[in-house]
């Protein structure tokens, strides 16, 4: 059973719920540039889950999911961390939904990223030398959702036509915050 249908089963979200964001408001959220977004899209490091791109003048639907990961991303890469180290990160979170995203702690050394799920997996990290900085998922999701609320009219999220439902487009489903 796929991602979507999983989640549509459980009752979290009808396929008409399922909402994206196009790559320009992500990239505003984030704080990357299109060229960036597109980079990552193209090499699979974050992958549109709501509707990739099909051709020229299609636009990437990015998930709220989606976004925050990018966000993440973004902020590993200020710190410093590899893309290959953060490629192995993204795997980690990108089997998370937002609620557990928003659960955990990443800390890195740098070299290598941490998932923390407690204060005490936290201070056991820095005990034995290997935290440097951490990201609380949690703020990041706020910030985003923030970001997101004050978008133009025109960056609101899109619906995601009923023929868009594949596999991936479910990723994240059901954990997009409603936008009114």
């Amino acid at each position: 059973m796929d991602a979507h249908s999983d989640a549509v089963g459980r009752g979290q979200v009808s396929p008409a719920q399922i909402r994206g964001w196009r790559g320009t408001a992500a990239c505003r959220v984030v704080g990357i540039t299109y060229r960036q977004l597109d980079y990552w899209a193209r090499t699979g490091l974050v992958e549109p889950s709501v509707r990739r791109a099909s051709g020229s003048g299609s636009n990437r639907l990015y998930s709220f999911r989606d976004i925050i990961v990018l966000k993440v991303i973004k902020r590993l890469l200020d710190a410093g961390v590899s893309l290959q180290n953060i490629r192995m990160a993204v795997e980690a979170l990108r089997r998370r939904g937002v609620k557990d995203l928003a659960e955990i702690t990443l800390m890195s050394d740098g070299s290598r990223v941490y998932e923390c799920r407690s204060a005490g997996e936290v201070i056991e990290l820095l005990r034995g030398g290997h935290g440097v900085f951490g990201i609380a998922v949690r703020s990041t999701v706020t910030e985003v959702m923030g970001r997101l609320a004050t978008l133009p009219g025109s960056e609101a999220p899109v619906r995601a036509p009923e023929q868009l439902h594949g596999r991936r487009q479910a990723e994240g489903a059901g954990e997009v915050p409603s936008r009114r």
